[in-house]
């Protein structure tokens, strides 16, 4: 009679936190909601008056990472040589319909993500990197977005660079903060980029032929202390110290076979 009262009392209590969650979650989508336009005002006007705050940064020769586009700025992407873009935004927070893109050759992933405190979910952020992959073999472009891109888009480039650049999360985030310095995470953001990296890990161990390469591997995982996370925003300040100096041209995407590679650029139904 006792194991049942406390089984029951246990499922009592994970549904209130179920309830509390998705209050909270419904909180904040009711924030965003709200401040979207005055915000969006805000980035424009600051654009305007700072050189050095820019619409969107150059990560490296085929990852471009910004703030929501417009649609005037659907010609100047494509000039860019963007044939991918990834939207991060709530349907409200979209300002270009997937059509727009898609009249110009350019292919379009949607992966809604609310603003704020959440970060996309581990299979998104895996469709979402393979994207930019798929792109990044063929010599093509990819423009990763949300809403000011800082959060929910870095989250993603994080991964990519984690992947398929082999760097640790932290070499990654100091990578993007120099090509775009205000960058900026919530703890949920670092805490998914962290788990990326560990289950990407795990992944490579099996192909590990021998235990010094499989300590090495790892190695490359950087683990985050509840210390380290104290705010509820990840900057270079509580990210763990690199012992790596590591660039992009340093890190190899990983190799496809030639043909393979040609027939998926030139026929996309194939990829």
């Amino acid at each position: 009679m006792a194991v049942v009262e406390a089984a029951g009392g246990r499922r009592g209590v994970a549904a209130g936190e179920r309830r509390k969650a998705k209050a909270k979650e419904a909180a904040v989508g009711a924030m965003a909601r709200a401040l979207f336009y005055p915000t969006l005002l805000y980035n424009v006007v600051r654009s305007k008056v700072q050189a050095e705050f820019r619409w969107w940064d150059e990560v490296d020769q085929f990852i471009l990472l910004g703030a929501v586009p417009f649609r005037r700025d659907v010609p100047r992407l494509q000039k860019l040589g963007v044939y991918g873009v990834i939207t991060l935004n709530e349907p409200f927070e979209t300002l270009v319909p997937s059509s727009m893109y898609q009249s110009r050759g350019i292919d379009h992933l949607v992966i809604p993500t609310r603003d704020y405190l959440f970060a996309p979910s581990l299979v998104d952020i895996s469709r979402a990197v393979d994207f930019i992959h798929r792109n990044a073999s063929c010599g093509r472009m990819t423009y990763i977005h949300c809403k000011a891109g800082r959060g929910r888009s870095t989250t993603v480039v994080l991964c990519y660079l984690v992947k398929y650049k082999n760097m640790t999360p932290s070499t990654a985030f100091e990578h993007v903060r120099s090509k775009r310095a205000r960058v900026l995470l919530t703890r949920s953001q670092w805490r998914v980029v962290q788990d990326f990296s560990k289950k990407n890990a795990e992944a490579e161990l099996p192909t590990v032929t021998s235990h010094s390469a499989a300590a090495s591997a790892a190695g490359n995982v950087v683990s985050v202390t509840e210390a380290d996370l104290e705010s509820s925003e990840v900057t270079a300040a509580n990210i763990p110290d690199i012992t790596e100096h590591a660039s992009l041209s340093s890190h190899k995407t990983t190799p496809t076979k030639p043909m393979t590679n040609m027939l998926s650029c030139l026929f996309p139904s194939l990829k």
